[in-house]
C-alpha cells in the first residue's frame, strides 16, 4: 500500500492530502518532520496518516495550551 497524510482543520474539515505517496511509514514520518511547519504556516491544525484507505493515526501541530 501506499502511505500519504490527510492536512485537516482542527474541526476535522480536509484541506488537503500531501503531495507525495511513500513506500513506507517511515518515509511518510520523515517527511512530515521535514515539513510540519510549513503546513502550519498554510494553517494546517492535524494531519492522520494513511496506509491505503486505512487510518494509521492521527496527530496535532497545534501547540499544547
Amino acid at each position: 500500500m501506499a502511505w500519504s497524510w490527510r492536512l485537516e482543520k482542527a474541526d476535522g474539515r480536509m484541506v488537503g492530502m500531501s503531495e507525495e505517496t511513500f513506500s513506507t511509514q517511515a518515509d511518510a514520518e520523515s517527511w512530515l518532520g521535514e515539513n510540519w511547519r510549513g503546513l502550519r504556516s498554510d494553517e494546517v491544525d492535524t494531519v492522520t496518516l494513511l496506509d491505503g484507505e486505512s487510518v494509521v493515526y492521527e496527530m496535532s501541530l497545534l501547540e499544547p495550551e
